[in-house]
């Protein structure tokens, strides 16, 4: 019998392991949703806590119940075809960087906007595009664009539909930034005669101001297309 053990041990040193740390066990769940010390000393917080949706509200109702959003597997996923409406983050932001993690099925779209406000009477912000590029023609509404406003660099990390990619906004003072998978692929001034003179061609002419740098909520579009979002971090910054 006892010959046999050792074959055994890696095992039975799995199953110890897991239930010390579920997560041990699979070491890609493990790192989902979670702040490690050094994040935690540079000041980020989690914006998503892989069991529900606190810290996160409907566009347009501080009150109403999220619904049609589901949480799944420590992932905040949009069902295909699901009316489940926009929602945005509780707190507001003016100098940041927001990190995150998302998927689309093939052929999809979705988004991320920042600089949502109420005053606007519209989910109305810049806007990160997520989308499957083998579904656009314009650059400046392709995958890590600033949507309609700045078209992306063409050698972009693009991973294909259906895994994780990785994004980033940065934004101090009137700069901003624009990540995919680790690397920047815009940047933009908010209010610079380049963008104001942009918004002009764009369906964003009709709301005064856009284009130029505001404190406002940062919003989760919500598309017809399936899409999960995982990982997503934010850390408030000084103006310079």
């Amino acid at each position: 019998m006892n010959l046999f053990l050792p074959s055994f041990l890696p095992l039975i040193l799995l199953v110890l392991l897991a239930s010390i740390n579920p997560g041990a066990a699979n070491p890609d769940k493990a790192s989902v949703n979670l702040l490690t010390v050094k994040e935690k000393t540079e000041g980020w917080e989690l914006l998503f806590n892989g069991i529900n949706t606190e810290g996160w509200r409907r566009y347009g109702s501080a009150s109403e119940k999220i619904t049609g959003w589901k949480i799944e597997n420590g992932t905040l996923h949009k069902p295909a075809g699901v009316r489940a409406g926009d929602i945005m983050t509780s707190s507001s932001y003016e100098n940041f960087e927001f990190t995150w993690e998302w998927k689309l099925q093939k052929k999809g779209n979705n988004g991320v906007k920042y600089f949502i406000t109420a005053e606007r009477g519209a989910a109305i912000g810049h806007e990160y595009q997520m989308i499957d590029d083998t579904i656009v023609k314009d650059p400046y509404s392709s995958n890590a664009s600033f949507y309609l406003l700045v078209k992306p660099n063409k050698a972009k990390p693009n991973k294909p539909m259906g895994q994780w990619n990785r994004s980033r906004i940065l934004v101090r003072g009137n700069h901003c930034e624009h990540w995919l998978n680790g690397q920047k692929v815009l940047s933009y001034q908010c209010g610079s005669p380049s963008i104001m003179s942009r918004v002009k061609e764009t369906k964003f002419k009709k709301y005064p101001g856009f284009g130029m740098k505001v404190r406002g909520h940062i919003l989760l579009t919500d598309h017809k297309d399936a899409c999960w979002f995982r990982n997503l971090k934010i850390r408030t910054l000084s103006k310079s």
